[in-house]
C-alpha cells in the first residue's frame, strides 16, 4: 500500500471520526456531561490558549495529544452503548449513501 493510499484511508478515516463526534453531540439521548466534554474538547483544540504554551518545545504539542483525546475519551464513557452505536450505525450508513 502506497503513501498515497495511506493517507487518503487516514482522511477518509477522520472525517467519519468528526461525523460520528458530530452526531454523537446532537444525539437527544446523549447525556449532558458527555455534551459538555465533546465542547470542551473541540473549544481546546480550536481556542488559542493552552494549558501549557505551545512555543515550549515538544511539551508544548504534547498536551493537545493527552487532554484532547482524554476529554472524547470520558464524553464516551458517559455515553451509553447502544446511543454510540446508533450514530456510528448513522454514520455508516450515510457513508454507505455516498
Amino acid at each position: 500500500m502506497g503513501l498515497r493510499a495511506q493517507l487518503a484511508t487516514l482522511a477518509s478515516r477522520f472525517k467519519q471520526e468528526v461525523a460520528f463526534y458530530r452526531a454523537l453531540q446532537q444525539h437527544a439521548l446523549t447525556p449532558k456531561v458527555a455534551k459538555i466534554l465533546l465542547w470542551l474538547a473541540l473549544g481546546y483544540l480550536v481556542l488559542p490558549f493552552d494549558l501549557i504554551p505551545d512555543f515550549i518545545p515538544v511539551i508544548g504539542q504534547l498536551d493537545e495529544l493527552v487532554i484532547i483525546p482524554l476529554l472524547l475519551y470520558l464524553a464516551l464513557k458517559f455515553t451509553p452503548v447502544a446511543v454510540r452505536q446508533a450514530c456510528r450505525d448513522a454514520v455508516e450508513s450515510a457513508q454507505d449513501q455516498k
